[in-house]
C-alpha cells in the first residue's frame, strides 16, 4: 500500500508492492451493531452468501440486509439463496442504482479508511492488518458511529 508525503517542492517516489487484498464485507446496525468477514481474495457471490449463510444461523427476528448492486449480489447464484433466506426471515433488499449514500455503512467505510486507519497503520501489511482487525472488532465500543 503506497502511501507518502513529501517536502512541497520535492519529488519523491513510492514503489507499489503486490500482496494479497483485504475485503470487508460488513452488517452494521443502526445502533452500532457490528460484524465483519475478511478475506485476502476477491469478493465473490460464493464468498457473499458464505458470510450471509453464517449470519443468517444467528438471527433471532426478521431481518432485512441492505446490498448495493455490485454485480455478483444479482448473480444466478445470490438469486438462489435470496430465496432460500426469506425462509429464515431475512430478506435482502437492493439500494436503487447510483445511492451509495443511502447505504449506511458506505459511511463506516470512509471513517475506517479515512480516520481511523493512521499514516504509520500503512507501513507494512501486518501493521495494517493488526490495525484493521482492531477496529473491526471494536467497532460499537471504541469506534462509534453517530446515526441521528
Amino acid at each position: 500500500m503506497p502511501y507518502g508525503w513529501q517536502p512541497k517542492g520535492k519529488h519523491c517516489g513510492i514503489l507499489s508492492q503486490k500482496s494479497a487484498t483485504t475485503n470487508v464485507f460488513g452488517l452494521l446496525s443502526k445502533e452500532n451493531d457490528f460484524e465483519a468477514y475478511a478475506i485476502n481474495a476477491s469478493m465473490n457471490a460464493q464468498c457473499l452468501s458464505a458470510f450471509i449463510d453464517d449470519f443468517a444461523t444467528r438471527i433471532k427476528q426478521p431481518t432485512v440486509l441492505v446490498l448495493d448492486n455490485a454485480p455478483f449480489h444479482h448473480s444466478d447464484h445470490m438469486k438462489k439463496k435470496i430465496a432460500q433466506w426469506k425462509e429464515v426471515d431475512l430478506f435482502i433488499w437492493f439500494l436503487p442504482t447510483y445511492s451509495p449514500h443511502l447505504n449506511k455503512i458506505e459511511t463506516l467505510w470512509r471513517k475506517i479508511k479515512y480516520e481511523w486507519l493512521k499514516p504509520y497503520h500503512y507501513n507494512d501489511k501486518h501493521t495494517f492488518d493488526q490495525a484493521l482487525e482492531h477496529i473491526l472488532k471494536n467497532i460499537g465500543s471504541e469506534f462509534t458511529i453517530n446515526f441521528s
